[in-house]
């Protein structure tokens, strides 16, 4: 078994397609499929089954994708620790929409810059889908909405979010979910936990939740909004981004659902070269921002 049939069982895996995973790894899909044929054959099992046009793993296949996430990482790991210790190899980071509208570009550039031998991805998703791919070793860190809670992973926070409520522009003052209970609700797919923080606004205020429309897309959802057709919940700096954010009113929420926390999460146990210098990156542009907030209150 090699890491580099690992490397394609892996893409593989990720894209549940022969296709993309040859795009992604910039090789022909023939050579994937000879190379997975192979790795079956090594290991005499099955470890992918097509279904629905994509091909999903069998139980094997997935108790091998965990070990291959954690041979693979702990491979880039001792490339980078036998070159000194510097940053270098992949490093798989997962993102809120949000964050990565927001916070990211700067933290890019800045690392970029710093580490240009890390091959750096990103992979954009709700919440809870992006925890799943730390647990099973997809991502090598994420960041998420806090707290954080579960048991086997360990974090630092980034930054603190203000959440509001979006409303058409002529719409009364929303004191509580009961003034635009039947409402439609223009949010995230599940597994989002701005759209979880919704529901338990509603759930706390006793008030019914309208149609869910599913949207994955900021700008769009605040088109919705402003042409009246529901509500939607939505991060300050978020909001603050969107061009057509004056043509909406902006409710605040009672706490605790008003406020969160922004975290940088991975697996305890496994900040390499390159999580470590992520991590140093980002504490030095949260300081710079806050040394510029400072300097701003003085003036």
């Amino acid at each position: 078994m090699e890491l580099s049939q690992l490397r394609i069982f892996q893409a593989v895996a990720e894209e549940g397609s022969i296709t993309r995973a040859a795009e992604r790894l910039h090789r022909v899909p023939s050579n994937l499929s000879t190379r997975l044929r192979q790795l079956e054959e090594q290991l005499g099992v099955e470890l992918f089954r097509r279904e629905r046009q994509r091909l999903q793993l069998s139980p094997a296949g997935k108790v091998l994708l965990d070990y291959s996430a954690r041979m693979l990482a702990l491979h880039d790991e001792a490339f980078a620790a036998v070159q000194g210790g510097e940053p270098a190899g992949n490093f798989v980071l997962g993102s809120m929409y949000s964050s990565a509208a927001i916070h990211l570009p700067e933290l890019l550039a800045r690392y970029h810059r710093a580490y240009p031998a890390v091959n750096l991805q990103v992979q954009t998703a709700p919440s809870g889908e992006l925890l799943e791919g730390l647990l099973s070793g997809r991502l090598d860190a994420a960041l998420v909405d806090g707290p954080l809670a579960l048991a086997g992973l360990d974090g630092v926070p980034l930054c603190e979010e203000t959440l509001v409520l979006l409303t058409e522009a002529d719409h009364p003052p929303v004191h509580s979910a009961r003034d635009v209970a039947g409402r439609a609700v223009f949010t995230f797919r599940q597994g989002c936990s701005y759209r979880m923080r919704l529901e338990a606004w509603y759930a706390h205020d006793r008030a019914a939740m309208g149609r869910v429309m599913e949207i994955e897309s900021y700008p769009s959802m605040l088109a919705c909004v402003i042409a009246g057709a529901g509500v939607a919940l939505m991060a300050t700096s978020m909001l603050e981004s969107l061009p057509g954010r004056e043509r909406v009113t902006v409710h605040p929420l009672q706490s605790p659902f008003d406020q969160t926390t922004t975290w940088l999460m991975w697996r305890k146990g496994m900040c390499g070269a390159n999580l470590s210098a992520w991590i140093a990156v980002q504490e030095a542009v949260k300081g710079q921002v806050s040394d510029d907030a400072e300097v701003a209150l003085r003036a």
